[in-house]
């Protein structure tokens, strides 16, 4: 039978679009040859920005299936990736936000296999937040690359910020996704071939983006469901307040250490199903253990 690469499936907000370039270059390489996209652009975002975006995305050859802005409600994301993947119909859906570059233990073509062979209908994966050696929050140009750039790889959603690493990376139509990416109800993925879900969220800029998100989900102009992505982000910048805007790269709870996207950690396979395993939300917190979910990623 012939091998029918899954669609990729992405909600996108205002990032540079050198990372664009370098994630579909990523996505292209796995053997993904269609994306659909949804651009959402809250108001703050200068016009000038939106067209630079919108104008790379061309030259990738990727015309987006969606362009709105507006504001960015909790329920936002999860519409518009829902609308892409009903737009992308039957088959797999590779899920993925425009700051996480999937690493898989085998090539994509074996990983649906084996799906499909064991009856599962979904993959999972686990975030590693890619950081700066110093742990500072460095703006990033396309010259050294991403690897470069943020060569540490640790478990700072998790360990710090209290929220869900989990994540679907690959779900057949036929699945319903739940709220950002971390479950599918009724389906769980095999603990034991889990993604390497390589999270460059951390780059200049994301401290404005939390402030702004918590300021406008506090003040009820954004809605939220539950106060999780609101405490992640005041945990995160209460955290770089105390080490002066970056971030602690030596705490050992983080468990930073040098990664590449060209193959899984040392030990990964072992380490993220105990992660994966072992996981609950924070009991001050909704059952749905969001996490920071915001318009830069």
């Amino acid at each position: 039978m012939t091998f029918i690469p899954p669609t990729l499936v992405a909600v996108i907000g205002p990032v540079e679009p050198a990372l664009l370039a370098a994630w579909s270059a990523h996505y292209r390489l796995l053997g993904i040859e269609r994306f659909l996209l949804a651009f959402h652009f809250p108001d703050h975002v200068p016009d000038a920005q939106r067209h630079q975006l919108l104008a790379a995305v061309h030259d990738l050859g990727i015309v987006p299936a969606q362009v709105s802005s507006g504001p960015w409600h909790e329920h936002t994301n999860t519409e518009l990736r829902d609308a892409l993947r009903e737009k992308a119909g039957d088959g797999w859906h590779l899920i993925a936000d425009a700051d996480e570059f999937h690493t898989y233990p085998v090539p994509l073509t074996d990983v649906v296999a084996q799906s499909e062979d064991s009856g599962r209908r979904v993959v999972g994966g686990l975030m590693l937040d890619r950081v700066a050696a110093d742990g500072s929050l460095a703006p990033w140009r396309p010259g050294p690359g991403l690897e470069l750039a943020f060569p540490l790889g640790g478990h700072l959603t998790h360990r710090l910020l209290l929220g869900d690493p989990r994540k679907i990376v690959l779900a057949h139509s036929s699945v319903t996704v739940a709220s950002g990416n971390h479950r599918a109800p009724g389906h769980r993925p095999d603990p034991d071939t889990l993604a390497c879900v390589h999270h460059f969220k951390w780059r200049a800029g994301v401290l404005d983006d939390l402030r702004r998100r918590v300021e406008h989900f506090s003040s009820g102009s954004w809605t939220e469901h539950t106060p999780a992505v609101r405490s992640e982000a005041s945990r995160l910048l209460e955290h770089t307040d105390r080490h002066s805007g970056r971030i602690d790269v030596s705490d050992p709870r983080l468990a930073f250490r040098r990664v590449t996207l060209g193959c899984l950690p040392d030990g990964w396979a072992a380490e993220a199903a105990r992660i994966t395993t072992a996981w609950h939300p924070p009991s001050s917190q909704s059952q749905s253990g969001s996490t920071i979910s915001s318009p830069s990623s």
